[in-house]
């Protein structure tokens, strides 16, 4: 599945509006419902989990272009905005740990 999300997201890049959006949101959300059923997942909030990673890594705003620029993941990091689900997947295999931990515990 993680397989499929991935090359969905490669395809799909950042259109908003991509035939196979529904289903790369559809294998995100079984990845999600996977990595909790599973995995420990950690009960932080994901900008929380997103600066710790950063932190670990000894990564600046500007080292994730797979986010986003500095702007965007500032206001991530603020908790003004909201990781999307490319987003996520993105971070998850970038720093090799379950994309559920990035989702919002009442997702």
């Amino acid at each position: 599945m993680v397989e499929l999300a991935d090359m969905l997201s490669d395809v799909i890049g950042s259109s908003k509006k991509h035939p196979l959006l529904n289903l790369f949101e559809l294998a995100s959300e079984l990845i999600r419902a996977y990595d909790l059923e599973h995995f420990d997942v950690p009960d932080a909030e994901p900008q929380e989990l997103l600066s710790f990673l950063m932190e670990e890594h000894g990564l600046k705003q500007s080292d994730l272009p797979e986010v986003g620029n500095q702007s965007v993941v500032s206001q991530i990091l603020s908790g003004a905005r909201e990781l999307n689900v490319r987003q996520i997947n993105s971070l998850a295999k970038r720093f090799k740990v379950p994309a559920g931990v990035f989702f919002e515990r009442g997702y």
